[in-house]
Order: structure tokens, then C-alpha cells, then sequence
């Protein structure tokens, strides 16, 4: 047999009767689908959307105009995931200059800050204010840190965490910032400091930054990107391909409707599609990305712990897509918009993105990106009512005279954000541990199915380490343990975490333990290393730790 003929040759597995079932299409259900087909399981993939792949990070085409759902920039710190990526898609990314800014009372503010511009378009007035609660902050901080306001305030004062904190994130959540939990602003915004914003906003001033902002210790200080040119939905494509070639099988428009074991502990998994139709498939495993809640209210019989998961909360969202006459509105990738005169919280530029995107060079092509909960005013809103409503509030905005407009596309996201009320990690340890106590074999993966704000990279790594728990028959690894706060507290180039391995996890405790310059009997050389390597390598989300066998499956 010749290759062309070997290689055009599929095996077709049985789609209903598999080793691994896996719930959901998006970054982690098609990262354990892609290895584990490349580890030659047989894999079934149930995804709800009929025609799309890629979850939230898919990219969907109108009339030739492509949108990004939310903005995903391609970082991330795990070689093991750059990797991945640059296997999956290996000839198509494109480096791109990341430019934000911040909309505020009529006003640009660069993002990062650019000191002297944020002190004129404040006024030295208001800034003299900014500073004098921030040192109050300082001075006499809250000591009772409950809430996302509460944090936030600890660490800015009242003056900016009202500017640039309080209304966007209101936007993004629905909820006031008072109830909102202090983890979210832990996790999200833990790595920003005023100071090293303050003094990198001088030197952007003065000109003093000579080497390119992706040395910084925080993510949204990066000011280049690696972005798929035609969006990430490619790469997710490519991923589904994959699993298809290997003769494994993606199932488009099917939801879960019920889990079930038999007497063997295998799986008897239940898929829905839109007419009422019904397939059955047959797994000794199943890899959930399906909302916690959502996947507790399909087991049978129901957990005790339903109770706790339906309290769960989801905040939903959509993107107005607007096709407007000019080149370029304005250079950005996204603006955030932080004005209560409009519902809007952000805008995206999808050119700004990859010029691939947009195919007419004389139409720009935005995205207006509005937070809501499904069936409230907005999400329930018609698609023509919410064109009109983009088109009002760009004018509103100054960026565009709604005449320009020639067309627009309207895009939900149901359940794009897993809520942090008070109650939600009670909730999720309740669910969490009956289902990994009674369940060896179902594993929840990715954001909604952890209910956890992890990005892309951070739901990758979950199904990475997942894929070798099924492989290895027990829980060697703990993925809860993969921290979506790591990614706020990068230095360095993309990838150049040092790949998973026990051995250098034991250093990293060795480093931490002992103190970095003591120690003598480490089999790296601790003296080449810098502080931000030595981060680095303490980082949970890079370095998993493996569970010691008799350990609980919980245990850090």
C-alpha cells in the first residue's frame, strides 16, 4: 500500500460504544479528544451547537466577516500548551501588537496607563485625590476583606477602584462589586500593583521602555500576542479534524439529556437533538466540560449534592457585530468601556485582530460585547433591536455615525462566565467531592465544568492532566490544582515554563522550602536562575502536583 493510500485509510470507530465520551466541543473537550485519539482511544464528542466548535473561543462567519466571541489572546506561560497549540495549528499564527484603552466620561485612557496622559485627561485635581485615598487605602486598610470591592479598594482607594474598577465590572457581572466574592479580584487582577503600573507608564511616557512589554510580571502588560489568522475557532477546527481522522466521531447539534452507570460502573450516556431524536453511547469514561450545574441535573440518579449546584450561578453574553464604511475606526484591539450611559462594556476591534478577519479593506468590522443573563431584556431582545442599539451607542461613544453602518450579525453566549457569589466554592467542593468519590471515571474539565474563570490555556491544562489520569487508571494528578491565578503573575517569553515533571516540582518545593541561595544539594543551579524563574517554577497551574498514593484526591 502506498502512504497517499495509508494515509487516506480511517478506521472508523463505533461511535456509540467508546473508551472515552466526552461533553462539550470547546478548548477542553477537544484537548482530551485530540490526545486521547492521538493515543489511539476510541472517542465519541457530544456538542450542542450545530455548527461551531470551540465553545466560547470559537469564531463564527457572517457574509465573509469573522468574529472572535470575547477576545482570545494565545499565551500562555506552560510550554507544554504552547506546544500543543503550535502542533494543533503549526502554519497559521500571526504576531500581532496588542493596544487596549479605557472609555471613561468622554475620554481615552491607554491600557496600560500612560502616566502624564491619565494625569491630564484627569486633572491634576482628581489625581491629587487618586493618590491621597490610595496612600489612605495603604495606611489604613480593611482588614475584613469580604467582597470584590473590598480588595479592590485595599489595593487602589476608593477614587480609582470607582473610576476604572466599579462600573465595567457591574457591567461584566450584573451584580453590585459589595456582593461580589473577593476572589475574582484576587484571581483577575491580583498581579496589577499601582506602583509597577505608575513606573511602567512613566518610562512608556518618557520613552524609556527599550525592549518590547512581554518581559512584564502580569499579563495585561503584554504587548504582543500570538493570534490563528483567521481566529481561534481555526484551531479548534483543526483540533476536530484531527479526532475525525482518526476515525473517532464529533457529534454536532446533540445536548446531554442523561448519565448514567450500569453494574460494571460503565457509562450510558443520553444525547438530545433539537427534532427529539435521542443516541445512545456507551463509555468507560466520560469528560464533562458541561456547566456543573447542568451536568449534575442530568446524572442518574440525581447527586445529593444537586442541592448545592443548582445554586450555581452563569452570567451570559453577545456580541453585536457591526460591518461599517471606512478603513479603520481606530487602531485598538478592544476598548473597554467604562461609561454607565451605555450598556456596552466593550468593544472589539477584529481587525485590529487579524486583518484575515475582515475581508473588505474598506469596511471595519467591530464587535459590541454586552454581559446579561439568558432571557433578561437584552438576551431576549431581537436581533434587529440590538443592531439598532450597537449602531446608538457607537454614535453615543463618537466612534461611528450610525449612516456608515451596512450591516450587523448578532452572536449569544449562554453561561460565558461561572458567577463567584459567596456561596459558589461551598457549592462547587460539595458537588466536586460526592461525584470524584462515586465517580472515578467522570471527569469535569475546563471552565464551566469546574466553575472556575479559567482561560484558554488554564481549560487545556485540565483536560492535559485528565487525559493522563484516564491513561494512567487513577487520579495522579489533581487538576484542581491547576491555579487560574498563575496566569496573572507571568514574566518571560511565551512557553518557557519548564516542561511538567516531578523532578523539578520537588526542586521548586526544595526552593521554597530551604531558600533559594542555601541550598547545595539541588540538581539544578539555583544561581542562574531568576526570582522569575524561581516563580515560575512554585507556580500550581505549571507545575501540578502530583497526589501521593493513599493522599486524598483533594489534597493540594
Amino acid at each position: 500500500m502506498t502512504k497517499e493510500n495509508s494515509a487516506s485509510k480511517v478506521v472508523q470507530n463505533d461511535p456509540y460504544n467508546v473508551d472515552v465520551a466526552i461533553i462539550g466541543a470547546g478548548p477542553a473537550g477537544l484537548t482530551a479528544a485530540y490526545l486521547l485519539s492521538k493515543k489511539g482511544y476510541s472517542v465519541t464528542v457530544i456538542e450542542k451547537d450545530e455548527h461551531y466548535v470551540g465553545g466560547i473561543s470559537r469564531t463564527v462567519e457572517y457574509e465573509g466577516f469573522r468574529f472572535d466571541i470575547g477576545g482570545h489572546r494565545f499565551f500562555s506561560k506552560s510550554k507544554e500548551v504552547v506546544d500543543l497549540w503550535n502542533e494543533i495549528l503549526p502554519d497559521d499564527f500571526i504576531q500581532r501588537p496588542r493596544m487596549s484603552r479605557i472609555y471613561y466620561e468622554g475620554k481615552f485612557y491607554s491600557y496600560p496607563l500612560r502616566a502624564f496622559e491619565a494625569l491630564w485627561n484627569l486633572g491634576i485635581f482628581r489625581s491629587t485625590l487618586c493618590m491621597i485615598s490610595y496612600v489612605k487605602a495603604r495606611i489604613f486598610p480593611n482588614k475584613n476583606i469580604k467582597s470584590f470591592e473590598d480588595w479592590t479598594v485595599n489595593q487602589f482607594g476608593h477614587k480609582l477602584y470607582s473610576i476604572f474598577f466599579k462600573t465595567y465590572t457591574e457591567k461584566v457581572w450584573g451584580m453590585p462589586c459589595d456582593e461580589m466574592s473577593s476572589d475574582w479580584a484576587a484571581q483577575r487582577i491580583k498581579g496589577l500593583s499601582l506602583w509597577s503600573a505608575v513606573v511602567d507608564g512613566l518610562k512608556r511616557s518618557l520613552g524609556l521602555n527599550k525592549k518590547p512589554n512581554d518581559g512584564m510580571e502580569t499579563k495585561t502588560l503584554l504587548e504582543t500576542f500570538r493570534y490563528p489568522r483567521l481566529g481561534p475557532g481555526m484551531m479548534w477546527d483543526a483540533a476536530r479534524d484531527f479526532v475525525l481522522a482518526k476515525g473517532n466521531t464529533v457529534l454536532m447539534g446533540h445536548g446531554l439529556k442523561q448519565l448514567a452507570q450500569d453494574t460494571q460502573g460503565n457509562w450510558r450516556m443520553s444525547a438530545s437533538k433539537a427534532d427529539g431524536s435521542e443516541t445512545i453511547i456507551t463509555a468507560k469514561h466520560v469528560v464533562s466540560s458541561a456547566p456543573m450545574r447542568e451536568l449534575s441535573a442530568r446524572i442518574h440518579p440525581l447527586p445529593a449534592s444537586s442541592f448545592q449546584s443548582d445554586k450555581l450561578r452563569y452570567r451570559d453574553f453577545l456580541t453585536v457585530a457591526l460591518m461599517i464604511k471606512s478603513e479603520d475606526l481606530f487602531p485598538d484591539n478592544w476598548i473597554y468601556i467604562h461609561d454607565s450611559k451605555v450598556q456596552v462594556g466593550r468593544v472589539q476591534n477584529f481587525r485590529s485582530w487579524s486583518p484575515e478577519m475582515v475581508p473588505d479593506k474598506n469596511i471595519a468590522c467591530v464587535g459590541l460585547e454586552y454581559f446579561c443573563f439568558e432571557n433578561d431584556g437584552l438576551w431576549s431582545s431581537s436581533d434587529e433591536d440590538l443592531i439598532t442599539l450597537a449602531k446608538k451607542e457607537m454614535a453615543i461613544l463618537g466612534l461611528c455615525d450610525p449612516q456608515d453602518v451596512v450591516g450587523g450579525s448578532v452572536v449569544r453566549q449562554e453561561k460565558a462566565y461561572p458567577v463567584y457569589d459567596d456561596d459558589y466554592a461551598a457549592n462547587v467542593e460539595e458537588m466536586r467531592s460526592e461525584l470524584e468519590e462515586k465517580y472515578p471515571n467522570l471527569h469535569m474539565v475546563g471552565r464551566n465544568g469546574m466553575h472556575r474563570y479559567n482561560n484558554q490555556d488554564h481549560a487545556m491544562m485540565t483536560s492535559m492532566l485528565t487525559v493522563e489520569n484516564i491513561e494512567a487508571g487513577e487520579r495522579i494528578y489533581n487538576i484542581w490544582n491547576v491555579n487560574e491565578d498563575a496566569e496573572y503573575h507571568e514574566s518571560g517569553d511565551e512557553g518557557d515554563q519548564a516542561k511538567i515533571t516531578s523532578e523539578i516540582l520537588r526542586e521548586a518545593d526544595k526552593i521554597i522550602a530551604q531558600g533559594a541561595n542555601k541550598n547545595k544539594d539541588l540538581n539544578i543551579n539555583i544561581g542562574q536562575l531568576t526570582p522569575d524563574q524561581i516563580e515560575a517554577l512554585k507556580s500550581i497551574r505549571d507545575v501540578p502536583k502530583h497526589i501521593s498514593k493513599g493522599d486524598d484526591s483533594k489534597a493540594a
